[in-house]
């Protein structure tokens, strides 16, 4: 919807092209993308309820891990239902309060996973370079800290960006070429000179990637070395093993930003956006649930507990 005044225009409502261009694929990406949906969910809601019951996983890398889970069954929650919905409904419009609030949620949970993908790489350089230590360094009150810094920080960037863009005006046409409120879709449709949102943009990406990844790169530099130093090789394997879940997830989730942020502005290069995009809210929410309990013998036990425990009950 536009609203008119006088030579002015404003936009109310915006249409989510989503993946409109390709009829025929609409069912099929619907079931896809609906048990992806289901597994992420039921996935992360498992791995924080596993965590919470066993007493063995009381620890700060599960800490850390559980709120990892919480992260990704939230920001799930943020496009997907949306995706779902223009996939099967004519009706794609999304208010403009509706937008901002998908763009605020979706890059307040991006951010603040960052940051606690690069707590979780502290955690592991203290545990694997000074493991005697360990539960003195990583206590609950600094494990606190941590979490509470990185939401802080996700909260902080992501109201700093949405405010950048409520101060831009919006004019027709209102059409939306993606399936959810992304940055780059949004500043496609303002009339309004953008260099303020596009340099704050520019700063707040710089430094929550930066900050992020100096510390994941400082922290394995460290845990290489210390691997490198040791004697045995089942020590060896077992630092290889506690860090392993972790590099895979860092490695998944930095590499697909480092990708979008060098896809190039062309309308050519859109169907590459969404489909990375796609990628990043739907697909890797799932994964994260699955490369830590596939790889944790602590996780598979207390499944396997779990369904023996249901198996007796019911016998």
């Amino acid at each position: 919807m536009v609203l008119g005044e006088g030579n002015q225009s404003s936009v109310t409502t915006f249409i989510l092209l989503g993946f409109s261009e390709y009829p025929h694929l609409q069912a099929p990406l619907f079931l896809l993308f609906l048990a992806i949906y289901t597994v992420t969910l039921v996935g992360n809601w498992f791995i924080i309820v596993v965590i919470r019951i066993n007493p063995k996983l009381q620890t700060p890398m599960y800490f850390f891990l559980r709120h990892l889970s919480f992260l990704d069954f939230c920001y799930s929650n943020v496009f997907t239902p949306k995706l779902l919905e223009t996939l099967v409904v004519e009706d794609r419009t999304i208010s403009l309060s509706g937008c901002m609030a998908q763009f605020f949620f979706g890059c307040a949970f991006v951010i603040t996973e960052m940051f606690m993908l690069a707590a979780m790489a502290y955690d592991r350089f203290v545990a694997v370079c000074n493991p005697l230590l360990y539960t003195v360094a990583m206590s609950h009150r600094l494990c606190a800290l941590l979490v509470a810094g990185a939401y802080i920080c996700g909260g902080l960037c992501s109201m700093t960006l949405m405010y950048s863009l409520l101060e831009l005006s919006y004019c027709g046409p209102n059409i939306i070429n993606h399936f959810g409120c992304e940055y780059s879709a949004i500043l496609s449709l303002a009339c309004s000179d953008p260099t303020f949102s596009q340099m704050t943009c520019l700063a707040i990406s710089i430094f929550s990637e930066a900050c992020s990844l100096l510390v994941i790169l400082a922290s394995y530099v460290f845990i290489v070395v210390t691997i490198i130093k040791m004697p045995s090789t089942g020590g060896l394997r077992k630092a290889f093993s506690t860090c392993a879940s972790h590099l895979t997830a860092i490695t998944i989730f930095h590499g697909t930003v480092l990708f979008l942020y060098c896809v190039p502005n062309s309308n050519s290069s859109w169907i590459l956006v969404k489909v990375a995009t796609v990628f990043f809210t739907v697909v890797i929410p799932m994964l994260n649930p699955l490369i830590y309990s596939l790889r944790n013998k602590d996780v598979k036990e207390t499944v396997r507990s779990l369904i023996n425990f249901r198996l007796h009950s019911r016998s």
